[in-house]
C-alpha cells in the first residue's frame, strides 16, 4: 500500500466511479455484449483482491452472506455460481445517486459510508441502500476497496 493521505474529492471520484461501474455493467449486459469481462475489470478496478484480502457482504445476500473472493464477489454482480446471486449489476441499473455521505480519514484509511439510491432501467421504484466502504491506496496510488458492507434500506 502507498502510505499519502486519501483526500475528499478522490473519494467523490472513486464513489462515482463505483456507481458509473455498476451501471456500465448493465448496460453493456442489454446490449448483450462480453458483461463478464466488463464486471471482471469493474471488480479488479474498485476492489483490492489484487494485492490481499478484501471483506465483502453485498446487498441482497442470505444464503452465503460474504463474496470474500473475487469469483464470488463477480458471482454476485452477474449471476454466477451461487444459487442464491440474481445479477446485482445486469439487473440493470438506469442511474445511481449518492446520498448522505460521510467520511472519516485516519492512519492512511478512509472510513465511507453513505446511501446509495438506485433506480431500475426498468422504471420500478427506486431501491435505497446503506453502504459502508474502507478505501485503501495500491502499490499504484489507486483507491480500492477493502471493506464493502450494504445493505437495503427498508
Amino acid at each position: 500500500m502507498v502510505q499519502k493521505p486519501i483526500h475528499k474529492d478522490e473519494i467523490m471520484s472513486f464513489l462515482n466511479s463505483w456507481k458509473s461501474g455498476v451501471v456500465g455493467i448493465g448496460e453493456v449486459f442489454t446490449k448483450d455484449d462480453d458483461f463478464i469481462l466488463a464486471a471482471k475489470s469493474f471488480i479488479s478496478t474498485h476492489y483490492n483482491f489484487n494485492e490481499g484480502n478484501v471483506l465483502f457482504k453485498p446487498t441482497f445476500t442470505k444464503e452465503v452472506i460474504f463474496r470474500n473472493n473475487p469469483e464470488d464477489a463477480l458471482s454476485y454482480f452477474v449471476k454466477g455460481d451461487i444459487t442464491e446471486d440474481n445479477g446485482f449489476a445486469v439487473k440493470p441499473w438506469e442511474k445511481i445517486d449518492l446520498l448522505d455521505i460521510n467520511i472519516i480519514n485516519e492512519n492512511y484509511y478512509c472510513f465511507c459510508m453513505g446511501v446509495f439510491e438506485l433506480f431500475p432501467l426498468s422504471k420500478d421504484k427506486s431501491t435505497k441502500v446503506a453502504f459502508t466502504f474502507i478505501l485503501v491506496r495500491d502499490k499504484n496510488d489507486d483507491l480500492k476497496i477493502k471493506v464493502h458492507h450494504s445493505s437495503p434500506i427498508m
